[in-house]
């Protein structure tokens, strides 16, 4: 890519270079880097691509060309929605242009009857992304996730611009942002992104450059945003807002206190409003859609803003709780109304958690503690909930809950710690484990219909979705595995998977398999033979017992090719692994003896083709270590052997592998 435009630039076609230009999208840096620098030079720089002069000219016209042009070629490319990895790419080269943040603003303040020039809303909204993206970009230092292993160490000089980007993002956008979250404040989308920029000041400067009055114009458009919008990732970015001006160690914090408190006063004057109407109606259901979307709206806002500030002193915890025991009884809530009031009833148990302090008293930790059960079984009872978005809600917070309270310090309070610990009962690791293998591994008949390309369209999207979600719920549980808040003999069954299900969730089984092994390896080979020897008792059963095990069956194919990925995950260092490895085969040559009957073992034990799948994992011993595992194996044979049937032949495999 470097070679090309500097010594064969009439060689390439329209089409080649198209297809280079892609690489800007690759995870592999130094090669988008490579791809960055051919689409600057041949596209985007002032001496490449075709000029396109805006009436008027003016100080941005060069930064406005090559910024349309850069827009062109995001929209064109149609594959790939990246913006921050196309960034990322020119940033080396580009970064003059990509820091003209004037000139971009400009761009969108820009009104259509003071120039012709102004932007689609297609353009617009990329614009923004791209804003977002270089302003990310100078204020972290470092490539986005998934580019790059680890964060850049800066040097002096590279820190010295990054102060100096923050400083410059800082003064330019406290005074614009407010400007363009008014203009596109009905647009979800660009004022989700535009949100996103606070984060990213040095909010000292509000008060050493008195610029207060345009915090005051920033809190009151975030404010006129949150009562316009229900969509989520707007309220979450409102609420992340807030959360970053509410720093107390900084001269700003009783300004934005005071407009925060204001705010959550209104909001919570508006759900007790719904909540009260709500209550009142006979049997305290209404079923007007309206009313539903309403409290719908409410409840959403109300939850957005719990998740990073602490609304305990609105009693939003016994408002909430209401609704879920409703539910429990009664079974007549929309989802609507059912996932907002979980989750805000989850936020307010976890805000009294985290302010259990060394002096609480035993009340307050008695009270708590019932609470914290009360609720756990609140999302057991949801697990068997008729709405699939209310299981898979329950679940996902379920285990996060599970996760917090066995994992608790409670600041270093120990008979806090002692009295709201709580570690799942067998009853309930159960229910868990089956959740997932009914939510995640079930396969679902799909029913063949003739679909119109856009339905076809619609269909793909909803498939990924879904395996969005069953990924979500799966790595939620293997969590609990790898922080052994469920037992390691659980992973077993999700192991089992492993092969069957490798291009939706091999990476998440992968990942447990690593974690687990690390916290205790001998456990983890265990689990690993526990699973093999649970899928071989259940291939025996489907087995016709008088024509013995088939070899060729697609069962024990499959068995033989999961313990195979199984060795591989041990990788090279058989020093590293030689405990692990010599467990499995220890318990594997137990299992296949198993049940074995008369004398000298002249009887054909009943798991002998057991063996076969342990030989997969004999290639990880040592040398001195394979004369051992022999050494074991002959202790339940006789010599010479009785019998030299097929039946017999798993074991001399099985030898002939360690013999190897």
């Amino acid at each position: 890519l470097l070679f090309l435009p500097r010594n064969c630039e009439d060689v390439l076609s329209a089409e080649d270079c198209e297809t280079l230009y892609q690489f800007v999208y690759t995870t592999h840096r130094p090669l988008a880097v490579a791809a960055g620098e051919f689409l600057y030079k041949r596209l985007l720089s002032c001496e490449g691509g075709e000029e396109v002069h805006p009436k008027g000219g003016g100080k941005f016209e060069a930064s406005v060309n090559q910024l349309k042009r850069l827009i062109r070629f995001f929209l064109e490319s149609e594959l790939h929605k990246h913006v921050a990895y196309l960034i990322d790419s020119l940033w080396d080269w580009a970064g003059k242009f990509l820091k003209d943040w004037e000139c971009m603003t400009t761009l969108l303040l820009k009104n259509a009857e003071e120039d012709g020039e102004a932007l689609s809303d297609a353009h617009e909204s990329v614009l923004i992304e791209i804003i977002l993206a270089t302003v990310r970009e100078a204020a972290e230092g470092h490539p986005p996730v998934g580019r790059g292993a680890a964060k850049k160490i800066l040097s002096v000089k590279e820190k010295k611009i990054q102060l100096e980007d923050c400083t410059k993002i800082t003064e330019h956008f406290i005074m614009v942002l407010p400007q363009l979250l008014a203009k596109y404040s009905t647009d979800a989308q660009k004022v989700a992104n535009l949100l996103q920029i606070p984060q990213y000041y040095d909010l000292d400067v509000y008060s050493t450059g008195h610029l207060e009055k345009h915090l005051d114009a920033l809190l009151r458009e975030v404010k006129d945003i949150v009562t316009k919008h229900s969509d989520v990732s707007v309220l979450e970015a409102s609420s992340k807002t807030f959360y970053i001006l509410c720093s107390e160690e900084i001269a700003i914090y009783s300004q934005v206190d005071r407009a925060r408190t204001q705010l959550i006063d209104e909001l919570m004057g508006q759900l007790n409003q719904v909540l009260d109407g709500f209550w009142q109606k006979e049997e305290g259901f209404c079923t007007d859609a309206g009313e539903i979307s309403g409290m719908h709206s409410a409840l959403r806002r109300v939850a957005a803003f719990h998740n990073a500030h602490d609304l305990t002193k609105w009693n939003l915890y016994d408002k909430t709780l209401r609704l879920l025991v409703f539910e429990m009884e009664h079974g007549s809530l929309p989802v609507l109304i059912i996932l907002p009031a979980l989750q805000c009833t989850y936020f307010s148990l976890l805000w009294q958690l985290a302010a259990v302090s060394e002096n609480s008293p035993k009340e307050t930790l008695f009270a708590l503690r019932r609470e914290l059960k009360r609720f756990s079984q609140i999302c057991v009872c949801f697990l068997r909930h008729k709405e699939k978005d209310v299981r898979e809600k329950a679940f996902m917070i379920l285990c996060d809950w599970l996760l917090i309270l066995s994992h608790q310090d409670s600041n270093n309070n120990e008979e806090a710690v002692g009295l709201l610990d709580y570690l799942p009962s067998t009853s309930l690791q159960e229910k868990l484990l089956l959740f997932i293998q009914e939510h995640v591994f079930m396969e679902e008949e799909e029913e063949s219909k003739d679909l119109t390309e856009e339905e076809e369209r619609k269909d793909e999207s909803c498939k990924l979705d879904d395996l969005h979600k069953k990924r979500s719920l799966l790595a939620a549980y293997c969590k609990l595995i790898v922080y052994n808040v469920v037992e390691m003999t659980a992973a077993a069954e999700i192991y089992k998977y492993y092969v069957k299900t490798y291009n939706d969730f091999g990476d998440i089984i992968k990942e447990t398999l690593s974690k687990t092994r690390h916290n205790n390896k001998i456990q983890s080979a265990k689990t690993l033979i526990l699973c093999l020897q649970q899928l071989f008792q259940t291939h025996a059963k489907s087995q016709d017992r008088s024509s013995g095990v088939d070899f060729s069956s697609a069962s024990f194919t499959n068995m033989k090719e999961l313990a195979r990925r199984f060795s591989l995950t041990f990788g090279w260092d058989q020093v590293k692994s030689r405990e692990s490895i010599a467990m499995i085969h220890k318990e594997g040559i137990e299992f296949a003896f198993q049940g074995a009957t008369g004398v000298d073992g002249k009887c054909l034990p009943p798991n002998l083709s057991f063996l076969l799948i342990i030989s997969e994992f004999s290639n990880k011993l040592l040398k001195p270590d394979k004369r051992l595992v022999y050494a074991y194996l002959q202790r339940y044979i006789a010599e010479p052997l009785p019998c030299r049937g097929d039946e017999w032949q798993p074991l001399i495999w099985y030898r002939n592998s360690l013999l190897a």
